[in-house]
């Protein structure tokens, strides 16, 4: 029999690091993870990053009437639909979808072949490659996985609802992050649900899967599915009054 325990355990004692999540031979940009204990922290340098590294100019296409900062890259082959806000500084790699409506605020990376969807928004945020966002969410202050997909709706919480900086808790430690605000670190090819939400301070190990509708709070393992199992009731539908 299967000891989820232990396999919990065993895939959670390598979490926060940079390459426990992530692939960074699928970014450009590897360089903002070097030297970082934790993942998050590559969130405390992205700021300056942009400001070093960000060379205005564009080899994609902009399609209809798009707003786009001075301090903005595109990538070659990268399409940006009409309606679409890119306010930077922001680097957009080769052979994205930057779609209808989408709206790409301060300091944001997003790598190769990458989906950035229609009324999407994003702040102090970094996507590697074949990351897929199409529809309807929030991502702040947050990592995102080699091919990450986060489905409709989904939101990504960055501020506590109480004063201080987000904590991570995991094996009955806590992680002081640094950060008033922070996200998720999503790693690579994990898959978030409709309408799901990631707390503040939420980490998804790679390959794993939120049910749809689930409100998701500390450390998934990778390779686990974590399920919305919110009792549903069936009532009688009674006819109406004449």
């Amino acid at each position: 029999m299967l000891d989820i325990g232990r396999v919990q355990l065993i895939g959670s004692r390598g979490m926060f690091k940079p390459a426990d999540l992530f692939d960074l031979g699928q970014t450009e940009h590897a360089a903002l993870f070097a030297g970082c204990e934790f993942a998050w922290d590559a969130l405390k340098r992205l700021n300056d990053y942009l400001k070093d590294h960000c060379q205005p100019g564009s080899k994609g296409a902009v399609l209809g009437q798009a707003h786009m900062g001075e301090l903005v890259f595109l990538g070659e082959g990268t399409v940006v639909e009409d309606g679409a806000m890119i306010k930077g500084p922001a680097i957009i790699g080769r052979n994205c979808q930057i779609r209808h409506n989408a709206y790409i605020r301060e300091n944001v990376i997003i790598g190769d072949q990458c989906v950035v969807g229609n009324s999407c928004e994003f702040k102090n945020a970094i996507l590697l490659n074949r990351c897929q966002v199409p529809h309807f969410s929030y991502v702040g202050d947050s990592i995102l996985g080699y091919r990450a997909h986060l489905g409709a709706g989904v939101k990504i919480s960055n501020v506590k609802l109480l004063p201080g900086n987000v904590m991570v808790e995991h094996n009955n430690k806590i992680y002081d992050t640094g950060l008033r605000k922070f996200g998720a670190l999503v790693g690579d090819e994990t898959d978030v649900g409709c309408n799901a939400v990631l707390n503040p301070g939420s980490i998804i190990g790679r390959g794993s899967v939120v049910y749809p509708n689930t409100a998701w709070r500390g450390v998934l393992p990778p390779r686990m599915i974590a399920k919305n199992k919110a009792q549903q009731e069936i009532v009688v539908r009674l006819p109406p009054k004449t």
